[in-house]
């Protein structure tokens, strides 16, 4: 039982140098990523930071000439919505003009059809009928005179046929 505790004792001294070997290795691991991380962070501090400063600089710099751009884009905004309101008041302005303009065009234009209608009418009632009854009539005379001189040559050359008459 002597000889167990000997080794339970050796074997538990084992571990604890073995524990020791793994803290000794961890300190030293630790201690190098430590000596990296400061080793990084001198570098953030002088690269990264004067970058950082440098444009905070231009941001405090560019602010005001930000905010008059802005200030200007706002007025010119305004502005054009202001004179775009002008147009469209005046396009629809000249859209009702020239439909007005088009009704009064096509009301003359139905006017005139009317009156030429109408004289159209009227010259054929006043001139044109009584032209064709006078033409008629005037047929009708001379068809009559026609009948009645042929008649009168009938009765003088009786004998004479009316194709022999005209040769």
């Amino acid at each position: 039982m002597e000889n167990l505790l000997t080794i339970f004792i050796a074997i538990t001294a084992a571990a604890v140098v073995l524990q020791a070997g793994i803290l000794v290795a961890m300190y030293l691991a630790v201690r190098k990523s430590t000596a990296r991380m400061e080793s990084l962070a001198d570098e953030v501090k002088t690269k990264v930071l004067p970058t950082v400063e440098v444009a905070h600089s231009m941001l405090v710099e560019l602010r005001p000439k930000v905010e008059v751009a802005v200030e200007n884009v706002s007025e010119a905004s305004t502005l054009v919505r202001s004179q775009i309101e002008r147009l469209d008041a005046t396009v629809n302005d000249v859209i009702d003009r020239a439909r007005l303009q088009v009704i009064r065009a096509d009301e003359l234009l139905n006017r005139t059809m009317d009156r030429v209608e109408e004289t159209t009418d009227m010259v054929h009632r006043t001139v044109v009928s009584p032209v064709r009854q006078l033409s008629g009539l005037m047929k009708g005379v001379s068809t009559g005179l026609e009948f009645f001189l042929s008649s009168k040559r009938r009765r003088r050359g009786a004998g004479v046929p009316q194709d022999e008459m005209f040769i």
